[in-house]
């Protein structure tokens, strides 16, 4: 089957099953856990950093991270379709008691920086409003890598209003690849960002939050609080060290493929294409029922998630090949 549904979808490599198999392990509540000691510098390192701690998943290292920047009645500021605001949950402000301020969007994952501005509320005298503390950024954006002119400047209004500035940057590995730019340059001024193992790298779990040491010492306190105190779990830690050593820059197969997709898409009569952009292709049908499509893409190997627009995400484990399969799938689809 190739499932172009999520690059989260991925299996580990026999590399990396042998790192986990022999992992060095400790008790990480005790900080004792080598290899996931190891793997938390050395990502830090990478994105320019003092600091990183290991986490689960990507909504609980950006809930750490914006609980470790703002206290109880703070707000931050987000995209209104931004996963930090969107798809974990309400978090933030369920768990946090922090409030979120969303703000309108572009297709490419940036907001207005006089809207911004406009919405920031820092008026000590007045006890109308949530305090706001912290501006959310999201690197890449359904595959869309924010242009560094634009980081700047939302970096700089940012400071100006005195917020600090996160990243979450899921897939900041496929911008800093599309960009040609290391993950620190993508990762440049902003006070914390979010990192997961899990998508384009091909780890079967976790994500690294990384900022200055006091900041990842208060999100530590979080994740414990929010029951992400692990054990040994340098076993897992050792897959995500795996896949920054072996999988990071094999990802441009994934833009080469989402490429090819994309131009053998849009050959096909009936399908409206929008990409690529880095790993993902997106597409809505003219005619056809996208239910429809899907089950026959099913019977032919081929696996989406249909909807009114339709993401496919080439991953590690969909070949150039596999995209001719695919193409082939969706002429006979709809035709």
């Amino acid at each position: 089957m190739i499932d172009f549904r999520s690059d989260t979808l991925t299996q580990p490599t026999e590399g990396m099953r042998s790192a986990m198999a022999e992992a060095r392990v400790g008790d990480d509540v005790y900080g004792e856990d080598p290899t996931t000691n190891e793997l938390e510098a050395f990502t830090a390192d990478l994105l320019g950093m003092e600091a990183g701690m290991f986490a689960v998943s990507g909504t609980q290292a950006n809930l750490c991270g914006i609980m470790a920047h703002c206290q109880r009645g703070d707000e931050y500021l987000v995209g209104q379709n931004a996963h930090t605001y969107k798809f974990e949950g309400g978090g933030a402000a369920v768990l946090g008691s922090i409030q979120p301020q969303p703000i309108e969007m572009s297709a490419d994952g940036t907001m207005d920086l006089e809207v911004i501005d406009g919405y920031v509320k820092r008026q000590p005298s007045m006890n109308h409003f949530a305090h706001s503390r912290l501006l959310c950024l999201e690197d890449t954006h359904n595959g869309r890598v924010l242009p560094r002119d634009y980081v700047d400047k939302a970096q700089e209004v940012a400071r100006l209003r005195g917020l600090a500035v996160h990243l979450d940057g899921a897939r900041l590995w496929n911008a800093a690849i599309a960009a040609d730019r290391t993950p620190a340059e993508v990762a440049r001024g902003y006070d914390s960002v979010s990192v997961c193992l899990s998508k384009g790298l091909g780890a079967p779990v976790g994500s690294v939050l990384v900022g200055s040491a006091t900041l990842i010492e208060e999100a530590r306190r979080w994740r414990k609080m929010l029951g992400g105190g692990l054990r040994q779990v340098g076993i897992v830690a050792a897959a995500g060290r795996y896949a920054l050593d072996h999988q990071f820059d094999r990802m441009r197969e994934d833009h080469a493929n989402a490429a090819k997709l994309a131009e053998g898409l849009s050959s096909i009569a009936g399908i409206a294409v929008d990409g690529p952009h880095t790993n993902m292709v997106f597409f809505e049908l003219e005619r056809a029922e996208p239910a429809e499509v899907q089950e026959k893409l099913q019977t032919q190997g081929v696996r989406i998630s249909a909807g009114r627009e339709t993401r496919l995400a080439c991953h590690l484990d969909i070949s150039a090949q596999d995209i001719d399969r695919a193409i082939e799938a969706f002429a006979s689809a709809l035709g």
